[in-house]
């Protein structure tokens, strides 16, 4: 398994989870739904962040998140709205800058993602619009090798064309060994017509979750 919840409960900014488990094996796209508040978000602070109180355990390839929080960190690639970049610098000068964070960094993949993707180099990550800064997002992933995409509530607001675009990248990602994607999203259509797998929260607690256009064991469809 790439990811495991085992338990996890914990309180974090007023929201909170409640003996959560599941795991996300490798090749698959696992969407994770629920109202806002739900704790979809906090799943994902749980991973990223190094301070992060909680009881229960949490794995990434098998080793425990808590004990090796730096080298894991090397193998995720987050994307979301509010993700910390230099802002005021460009994207070819925050891959300059940040590279160096990186256990493994192919600048060369980095430029060439871009290119293919057509995100300008040049520009200031602040005036990049918001689908270029999430495909820069992605091409950085991609740059450092990243083992599990998180994607946080990325889809909000994407015209149709762009979100088969954004999806069709996610599928060209997969192919590559050992990549897994988790993304949390209010969107259930996206649940059911994109992801491999889903879970559904609710007031912090994992209600469902399995293999979409599975039946659950209370009989539902995810």
């Amino acid at each position: 398994m790439i990811l495991e919840f085992q338990n996890v409960s914990g309180k974090s900014k007023g929201f909170c989870l409640s003996n959560v488990s599941f795991a996300v094996e490798e090749g698959y796209l696992v969407g994770i739904t629920g109202k806002n508040g739900a704790g979809k978000s906090t799943l994902l602070r749980y991973i990223l962040d190094a301070d992060s109180n909680y009881d229960g355990e949490i794995l990434i390839n098998g080793m425990n998140i808590r004990d090796h929080h730096a080298k894991i960190q090397n193998q995720i690639g987050y994307v979301a709205d509010e993700n910390v970049f230099f802002r005021a610098h460009t994207a070819r000068e925050n891959a300059e800058l940040l590279s160096v964070f990186y256990e493994k960094w192919h600048m060369e993949l980095f430029l060439t993602m871009m290119k293919k993707m057509e995100v300008p180099l040049s520009e200031k990550i602040d005036d990049l619009s918001r689908g270029e800064f999430l495909k820069f997002q992605m091409a950085f992933a991609m740059a450092h090798e990243a083992k599990l995409y998180l994607i946080d509530e990325a889809t909000g607001g994407m015209d149709p064309i762009f979100r088969k675009e954004f999806f069709r990248l996610l599928h060209q990602i997969l192919e590559k060994e050992d990549t897994s994607i988790l993304m949390v999203t209010h969107i259930e259509d996206e649940v059911e017509m994109q992801m491999d797998y889903a879970g559904v929260m609710e007031n912090g607690r994992m209600i469902s979750f399995g293999e979409v256009g599975i039946e659950n064991e209370s009989g539902k469809r995810i």
